[in-house]
């Protein structure tokens, strides 16, 4: 199933919208609202937006540099992308007026759109674009999201102002799905030659707003962009944003938030708690939009590197006996239905199977016997060899809002009844990078962004458990099976769909038949916003919120 993502600018009624959220939600009806253009009322200019994102506080603004979802929701305000996704999920033309590729898939033409101007007055061109892609693969910028997106351009040229040409190292049909990414949006070519500090207070890009300032540990300060230049040029609303600007706050606590809204201090909360989403349902004040991000599945990863998950019989043991859907039953109110897939919902590829993740701990303790775990300890955990079955689980605490901690407590209390402990670890962003990085973990749960099935590539395949310039790897089950990767390189390079289908479907059955990881939900992304707010519902092609045509009303 596809989440429609309408353009900023090509806005369809966002009721529309979030009914095929709701639909996608499994939600019931008025649990997700909106207003449509039609019952908004007429534009009102002026005023400025407060958002409070519980989101861990971004160390830089540029989405070059690491590159992870914080940094995608401000980013989207300021930066604009060479494609996007219209509201009906089709990939479309931004900042780009279209692309070309040659017959042997290795050489992808992009025509870029003129007489667009970055915030600094410079001018979009062939030689802009060449020179953010450089600033992404270079070393330097330590970008892992859009170094890994890129990593199959060899080189580059512009050809002439409006052509931009780039050779590949091998074919790429997932090129233009990562061109619409904010980890991928283009800046100022001016701003990039600042040093890294510089630009990562305050980058430099084409869209409806700029960053003013900003104060650290407390919000960004975004103003209206009024030369603002709509690339749409069918666009109903071409001039610059309605509101004069946007304060971007960072505020942790999700009671704290909550408490903003409902006092009219902010106007959009995201990290919505199922609680509070489950409240607004009854208060006409405040409205919810569900946005699902595309790519991977919010999921549970089992590091196969080292033991116990080195043994598949232990993976699969672990899967039967934690019971996940009655945690996601009493915790989540209904707004996360369960996923089987390592795909989002909102990736028209995804594959699931419903039956490999039943919660069975007679299946769990017989695979447990048989892989040499039957004795237990005085505490009730099963031992082998005088060595306890103990998985190390690090715990991002600005990754995983407090429901989710939840599930992972009662997953720990069902695994404990199968003799298998896991210590929990919650860690702040830094921290838990860390124990990453030193393979200090036998599960974790790392939500990754990427739109199309091509993520399945950078989780699973075996070039991926090499770091990217950041540090940071993103196959965390550390897979490497030949035939998974053969399967991959084929439906990254394929140009037939139906091939490109059937070869991903295939990799996702291997990924689920080995046991390599728990699928969870979709990722969360739910925003609560005042009635005061017309016009939300536009989202970019990873669903962060865009408010280029929004208003607050009088």
């Amino acid at each position: 199933m596809t989440l429609a993502r309408p353009l900023a600018n090509k806005l369809f009624p966002a009721a529309t919208a979030l009914a095929a959220a709701l639909v996608l939600a499994g939600c019931t009806p008025g649990t997700t609202t909106s207003d449509s253009s039609a019952d908004a009322g007429a534009p009102v200019t002026g005023g400025t937006l407060v958002y409070a994102s519980g989101d861990a506080e971004p160390s830089c603004l540029d989405p070059h540099v690491g590159g992870n979802y914080p940094q995608a929701l401000v980013a989207s305000q300021f930066l604009e992308t060479l494609y996007t996704k219209d509201a009906s999920g089709t990939l479309v033309p931004w900042l780009a007026e279209g692309s070309t590729v040659s017959d042997d898939g290795l050489t992808r033409t992009v025509t870029i759109r003129q007489g667009i101007t970055f915030t600094d007055g410079t001018a979009l061109d062939a030689e802009a674009v060449k020179a953010n892609f450089e600033h992404l693969l270079d070393p330097a910028t330590a970008s892992s999201t859009g170094y890994l997106a890129l990593g199959k351009i060899a080189s580059m040229q512009a050809v002439d102002a409006s052509t931009l040409e780039l050779s590949l190292k091998t074919p790429d049909n997932s090129l233009l799905e990562s061109f619409s990414m904010p980890w991928v949006a283009i800046e100022s070519p001016t701003a990039l030659k600042r040093t890294q500090a510089e630009n990562c207070a305050a980058p430099v890009g084409t869209g409806p707003f700029k960053v003013e300032s900003w104060k650290k540990q407390d919000s960004v300060s975004l103003v209206r962009n009024a030369d603002y230049v709509n690339p749409d040029p069918a666009a109903a609303h071409a001039g610059p944003a309605y509101l004069d600007g946007i304060t971007w706050r960072f505020i942790p606590e999700a009671a704290t938030r909550i408490a903003a809204l409902q006092a009219g201090e902010v106007q959009v909360i995201d990290n919505a708690q199922p609680d509070a989403i489950a409240a607004a349902a009854k208060n006409a004040t405040i409205k919810h939009l569900d946005a699902p991000r595309p790519g991977a599945s919010n999921r549970i990863e089992l590091n196969s590197s080292k033991a116990p998950f080195n043994d598949a019989k232990v993976r699969e043991a672990f899967i039967h006996a934690v019971n996940i859907n009655a945690s996601i039953d009493s915790l989540f109110f209904g707004t996360a239905p369960r996923s089987y897939s390592p795909l989002s919902s909102a990736e028209p590829l995804a594959y699931s199977d419903k039956s490999l993740f039943s919660h069975d701990p007679a299946k769990a303790g017989e695979l447990l016997d048989n892989a040499g775990w039957k004795e237990r300890d005085a505490d009730g955990y099963r031992v082998k060899d005088g060595t306890r079955l103990s998985l190390a689980f690090p715990v991002s605490t600005s990754q995983s809002i407090p429901a989710e901690q939840s599930i992972f407590e009662q997953m720990q209390a069902t695994a404990k009844e199968s003799g298998i402990e896991i210590k929990i670890n919650l860690l702040d962003l830094s921290s838990w990078y860390g124990q990453l990085a030193t393979n200090d973990y036998n599960l974790v749960s790392a939500p990754y962004t990427k739109v199309g099935p091509s993520v399945l590539s950078i989780l699973f395949h075996s070039d991926s458990t090499i770091p990217a310039p950041s540090g940071y790897f993103a196959n965390l089950s550390q897979v490497k099976n030949p035939d998974l990767d053969a399967l991959l390189d084929a439906a990254g390079a394929t140009k037939d769909e139906a091939e490109r289908k059937d070869l991903y479907t295939q990799a996702q059955k291997l990924v689920l038949e080995g046991h390599y990881l728990l699928p969870l939900y979709d990722q969360q992304n739910h925003f609560l916003y005042s009635e005061k707010l017309k016009n939300v519902g536009a989202t970019s092609a990873v669903a962060t919120p865009l408010f280029f045509d929004t208003w607050l009303a009088n």
